[in-house]
């Protein structure tokens, strides 16, 4: 499949098709999130109104990883087989994991003052999604910082691939070290251990934010592609141009 859609002509179909339907569910899906989130789910009865953090803080996290997840695994692919969907998409993913990241550590910086008497603990989870934001940076500082576009690609597979490590030492590092953070809540063997009224306005606030983080990628990958069209016609233009001088 990835093969098929490497063709710029039948990205662009799927783009066209993607990107609104992407828009259109992360809007309805952001609306009714934040409804259930700030009016219609109740207080918590141990954290009160500050529970209401968490429908931002807990869907940004979960972005983090799971677009970093996707910017390792297309750069396997472009390292095994030289996929240049692959690497676009790699790059494109960098600075939207990268924000998520920051909104994680922020929010999660404002639940944690009320909650734990302090904005920053240097615990195991905290400290592995920090890393997780260095990571992402380094790999855009590398990309930028090498001129030929093949090699910044190979490099840019490499560390990507690395940084897989990190990634699950941020989803176990709470039950591998003492952690401020409790256990996963949600995804759980036994269920969600979270009560419904709870869970609705935190699993479409995750809906939106996919649905967001998707839309951004589409968005990007297409941008990309007509730059790269206008670039390589602005080549052959000034080609043809200088053949016909000589």
């Amino acid at each position: 499949m990835l093969s098929y859609f490497s063709n710029p002509q039948r990205f662009d179909s799927l783009a066209r098709i993607a990107i609104p339907v992407t828009g259109g569910l992360t809007l309805l899906l952001m609306g009714a999130g934040l409804w259930f989130a700030l009016l219609a789910s109740p207080p918590d009865y141990q954290q009160s109104e500050t529970i209401r953090i968490m429908y931002v803080h807990v869907p940004a996290a979960y972005m983090a990883m799971a677009l970093y997840g996707a910017l390792a695994g297309a750069s396997f692919v472009y390292f095994v087989w030289r996929h240049s969907l692959a690497d676009a998409a790699a790059e494109v993913i960098a600075p939207i994991g990268a924000v998520f990241t920051v909104l994680a550590l922020a929010t999660g910086s404002l639940w944690g003052k009320p909650m734990w008497g302090t904005w920053w603990e240097w615990d195991a989870r905290m400290t592995s999604v920090l890393v997780l934001l260095l990571v992402y940076l380094g790999y855009m500082a590398l990309r930028a910082a090498l001129e030929d576009r093949q090699q910044a690609a190979r490099a840019g597979a490499i560390l990507g691939m690395a940084g897989i490590l990190n990634l699950i030492i941020v989803k176990f590092s709470v039950e591998w070290w003492s952690s401020l953070h409790q256990p996963a809540a949600v995804f759980r063997a036994d269920g969600p251990s979270i009560h419904e009224s709870q869970l609705l306005p935190l699993a479409l606030m995750a809906l939106a934010y996919t649905c967001f983080a998707a839309w951004l990628v589409f968005y990007r990958l297409r941008t990309r592609a007509i730059v790269r069209r206008a670039e390589t016609l602005t080549r052959q233009r000034e080609q043809g141009q200088s053949g016909s001088g000589d």
